[in-house]
């Protein structure tokens, strides 16, 4: 596994530094590496404040002067959404260089999920999600990703939802196509001397980026992974994810073999539906065939509105009998839980807001 050992270039942070990298980086400053350590206790799990780095008076002068010269990253919050329910918090980050990014608090039962963001806007295009219609601004920084879950964690620690469980990079951006960035903070999360958030309860979430499938397969990366699929046959998946284009779905189909076979792990395919594009129970008949043999849940996921798209959520009834055909056919299939959809915080709703104005969103009319 690849490791940073010094900071590459002037727009790198000690905190975009894995453990051993930021030892190494330390000595090279003239700073003694055994700082590691409280460093990153006070940062990822005390939230190191931005203006007062050393509140509790704990570190040695020469430490405190180069600290005081090399303060870590704390994005600004600009604004925060709570769901009707409670269980859902939306917050609005500045970054250093004043570009925005969207980061999700989820509360499920037993369970709290921090949903990040990858980069600034996306790449890709996918025609349902509002962040891949805002293009790409630019990739975030590994210390910028961590710096969205260090703030989960701080908001849970002043709530009685208890400790930050899972992470899932689902949020704005496409994770594997920044890659170097997404898995030095994923080493960093999952560190047991920092946030101590296992492996097994991370998600790296993926249009279908073929290279970085293939890489992470190579390098065994720990990481849970979900494929963004939406459709099983080239011309609905192009329909909805133009990079099927670029990676067809059978070329993708072979990544994701490989992945497994390397691996041995367990890919989650998710499927947002649409009706009448891709809830058709052929279509479920065909993604059963697709993905036949390879060890798979899928995860079905209703429609979230946007602005710029104008397809609708199928019916309870189409919705529920898409799950029991991919049931029948062997491939487990759960109906995903909704969150935060009344403050554009669900599956695909993530964009760059300064204008609440800009935060309404659709509704649809219900369906038999």
């Amino acid at each position: 596994m690849q490791r940073p050992s010094q900071i590459k270039n002037k727009h790198q942070k000690w905190t975009d530094l894995t453990f051993s990298g930021l030892e190494s980086f330390l000595a090279g400053e003239g700073v003694n590496p055994i700082h590691a350590a409280t460093l990153w206790k006070m940062f990822l799990r005390e939230g190191m404040d931005k203006s007062h780095p050393d509140k509790h008076g704990r570190l040695p002068q020469t430490l405190n002067v180069w600290l005081a010269q090399n303060k870590p990253f704390v994005p600004e919050i600009v604004s925060t959404s709570l769901s009707d329910d409670g269980l859902t918090r939306k917050s609005l980050l500045r970054l250093e260089d004043g570009e925005m990014i969207e980061t999700v608090l989820m509360g499920y039962t037993g369970r709290t999920t921090a949903c990040v963001s990858t980069q600034v806007g996306c790449a890709m295009g996918c025609s349902f999600c509002a962040s891949g219609q805002s293009g790409l601004t630019r990739n975030l920084r590994a210390g910028e990703i961590v710096a969205q879950v260090v703030h989960c964690a701080g908001v849970l620690q002043k709530t009685d939802l208890g400790r930050l469980r899972n992470v899932v990079l689902m949020g704005m951006g496409e994770p594997l196509h920044n890659y170097d960035s997404v898995m030095n903070a994923l080493e960093i999360i999952s560190d047991s001397r920092g946030l101590n958030i296992g492996s097994a309860h991370i998600t790296v979430s993926t249009v279908g980026h073929v290279p970085g499938i293939l890489r992470m397969a190579e390098e065994n990366r720990p990481f849970n992974l979900a494929i963004s699929l939406h459709g099983a046959s080239d011309a609905v998946r192009e329909s909805l994810v133009p990079a099927g284009k670029r990676w067809p779905l059978d070329e993708l189909l072979d990544a994701c073999r490989f992945y497994g076979k390397k691996s041995g792990r367990r890919i989650f395919f998710e499927w947002t539906l649409v009706s009448g594009k891709n809830d058709t129970l052929d279509q479920a008949e065909k993604l059963a065939e697709k993905i036949s043999g390879i060890d798979a849940h899928v995860n079905l996921i209703q429609l979230n509105a946007t602005a710029s798209f104008h397809g609708a959520p199928p019916s309870e009834n189409m919705a529920r009998s898409f799950q029991r055909t991919l049931k029948e056919s062997g491939i487990p299939a759960t109906m995903r839980q909704g969150r935060g959809g009344d403050i554009a915080a669900s599956c695909g709703q993530l964009r760059l807001r300064t204008d609440s104005s800009t935060d309404t969103v659709r509704k649809y009319p219900q369906q038999n």
